[in-house]
């Protein structure tokens, strides 16, 4: 290992690397994606007497997966447990203890020690990595580190970054010095065309958008080789995206064995953030998922969007690693030049603010609109912001923290989702609000449907149906899963994903720890659903349908939604709902709803709904299917 560790690209510049973070304060550093700068630069700086005194080195990754597959590589370089003196902290998940110096986290975790830590006094250094990738947290850290690096001159700050935008940060950080570490970079030859069974050995990544993409292309390869059995030689396929359990993520980097090819089929994951020894082709139909945030509406959609150029480039290098290598791009020359961006628009212009500027302002950082941003994001972006906040209670009319503001930051979730957690106490089932905002925030890996069983699944899927809707389908789940002792043979025989369902249970377990720092007492609503979903309306009324003759449309903007095929209102047609988010697919699709009363919401948000708004037009003509609403049923 330390063998690997003296062939890294970055390994002939450590003593001039250390010498410059001497000699300045703030150092970016460009290096190619597999220089080695993010696992060697921290035990550089651990090796040269950084963490003296129990201080620490900080290093932020964009991506969950990152953090956590780094960090273990280098408790391995280093010969320590993963979690004692290297650990890793990500959303939900901490794998440090009080003897770690050299901590790998996300960059939205290093944000929420800001609010325990303003001046991070702990840290000696802070690095930030994967700065190109601009996601909405790093932004926000290049402003706030820039400031305290301004009155702590003992805290050393580098910016990590592996594209040529290096010039940008450096300027954006009164302009530091550049530290280039050349890549090992091998020709890479380029084709706009198609593949071939006929090429020499070494791996494959292909570069796909999204996990169900992914794995229907991961069946289809298996199929295609099972049926071309001994003909040709061995394929292994690997997928890789965020949500796939670790085992599994682990296996990419596995060697392959003699006389296969492995097949590595990732989202942009794959792109920066994970190096994968043995690539020598890249297969790039350029597209990636982009969130896109619609201000006037409120809709904030993942979108699949051509891939910038320098995104392009990024994919083509990764097939140059270990020997010359080749790319084969699914479009043409013309499209790279004419249709593609050349830079990917930073996240901070393309997203919901709510819960930055929620954060910021629990920091004390009250004028949001000059506050340092490398990219101002868009200014109706920031006032929609501060509207929503004011309208679930974080802010005063001044535009202040409230109390309710204060606990509501204290809960690393979005605000709507934290204030439905508060709201909780109120309607005294705080017990189902934690379930069901656990089982929410592990996205929509709860059910899985393996194509060879999708009639059992879909029956198995339907047994979890209760009245009310999509959110007491997943608070059943999880209630019989404990049940069932948290039982993998009960997830396996009702098609219920147990990694899923144990992540669902460490974010519980979190999010109770956390109430009681906050002082909220947790206590259950005893099978009465309509305080559940009374707690839901408080936090997401901003997400409120209505049933009309065209079809349902959000009240506030009418637009026209469409409830998700998944959901178990899907044939039902009530004539309020609340939706727990908007996708845009084939069209807008509201994912995770829940029937509910519109006098509901001007209990819950008198100031944001005019009774005159609710007046229910529709109610004579629009027949219900069955006989009794489920409110007479309870």
């Amino acid at each position: 290992m330390q063998e690997v560790r003296r062939s890294l690209p970055i390994f002939p510049y450590r003593e001039d690397l250390l010498r410059a973070i001497t000699e300045h304060q703030i150092l970016v550093i460009e290096g190619e994606t597999g220089s080695g700068k993010t696992t060697q630069i921290p035990q550089y700086l651990m090796e040269d007497g950084y963490t003296k005194g129990g201080m620490k080195i900080g290093c932020t990754q964009p991506r969950r997966v990152a953090a956590m597959s780094v960090a273990a590589r280098v408790a391995e370089e280093t010969s320590v447990k993963l979690g004692n003196e290297v650990g890793y902290s990500i959303r939900f998940e901490d794998c440090t203890s009080e003897r770690t110096v050299l901590k790998y986290m996300t960059d939205g975790m290093l944000l929420r020690e800001f609010l325990t830590e303003p001046d991070l006094a702990s840290y000696s250094v802070v690095i930030i990595d994967e700065a190109h990738e601009r996601t909405l947290h790093t932004d926000i850290l290049f402003g706030l580190i820039k400031d305290i690096a301004r009155f702590r001159s003992d805290l050393k700050v580098l910016v990590a970054s592996a594209t040529l935008d290096t010039e940008r940060f450096s300027c954006f950080f009164d302009d530091a010095p550049v530290f280039r570490i050349p890549g090992r970079r091998f020709p890479v030859d380029i084709f706009y065309t198609k593949i071939h069974v006929t090429q020499s050995p070494g791996d494959i990544l292909v570069f796909l958008t999204g996990q169900e993409e992914i794995e229907t292309c991961c069946e289809l390869l298996q199929e295609r080789c099972r049926r071309l059995g001994s003909k040709i030689a061995e394929l292994v396929i690997l997928p890789i995206y965020a949500n796939l359990p670790s085992d599994m993520q682990a296996k990419i980097f596995s060697p392959t064995p003699p006389g296969a090819r492995k097949v590595v089929v990732a989202t942009n994951i794959a792109e920066t953030s994970l190096t994968i020894d043995g690539i020598i082709y890249v297969i790039d139909p350029g597209f990636c998922k982009q969130k896109s945030y619609n201000a006037r509406t409120g809709m904030e959609s993942l979108i699949v969007t051509p891939c910038s150029r320098a995104s392009a480039n990024q994919r083509a290098g990764r097939a140059g690693r270990v020997a010359a290598g080749k790319c084969f791009r699914l479009y043409t020359a013309w499209a790279f030049k004419h249709e593609m961006e050349e830079t990917t628009v930073p996240e901070i212009q393309r997203t919901n603010l709510g819960n930055v500027v929620l954060l910021l302002k629990s920091l004390g950082i009250n004028d949001l609109i000059h506050f340092d941003f490398m990219d101002p994001p868009p200014h109706e972006t920031l006032v929609l912001a501060l509207e929503q906040l004011y309208a679930l209670g974080a802010l005063n009319h001044l535009g202040e923290l409230t109390k309710l503001g204060r606990r509501m930051a204290e809960l690393p979730v979005d605000p709507m989702l934290s204030k439905m957690i508060l709201a909780s106490e109120q309607y005294k089932c705080s017990e189902e609000i934690l379930s069901i905002a656990a089982m929410l925030s592990v996205n929509n890996s709860i059910f899985y449907r393996p194509k060879d069983k999708v009639v059992h699944a879909d029956n198995a899927r339907m047994n979890f149906t209760v009245p009310g809707g999509d959110h007491l389908v997943l608070l059943n789940v999880y209630n019989q899963w404990v049940e069932s002792g948290f039982s993998t043979q009960w997830c396996y025989e009702n098609f219920i994903q147990f990694r899923s369902m144990r992540r669902a249970r460490d974010v519980r377990d979190q999010l109770e720890g956390l109430m009681e720092r906050i002082e909220v007492e947790v206590v259950s609503a005893q099978d009465d659903c309509v305080p559940i979903r009374k707690a839901i309306t408080a936090g997401y009324f901003y997400h409120t349908a209505r049933l009309s003759k065209g079809g349902y449309k959000t009240v506030k903007h009418q637009q026209t939604v469409y409830v998700h095929p998944n959901s178990c209102l899907f044939e039902e047609q009530p004539r309020w709902l609340i939706y727990h988010e908007l996708v845009f697919t084939t069209k807008e699709f509201m994912r995770q709803v829940i029937e509910i009363d519109s006098g509901w919401l001007l209990e819950v948000a008198p100031h944001y709904y005019k009774s005159k708004e609710l007046e229910d037009s529709s109610s004579k003509k629009m027949p219900r299917k069955q006989g009794k609403s489920k409110d007479e049923l309870g």
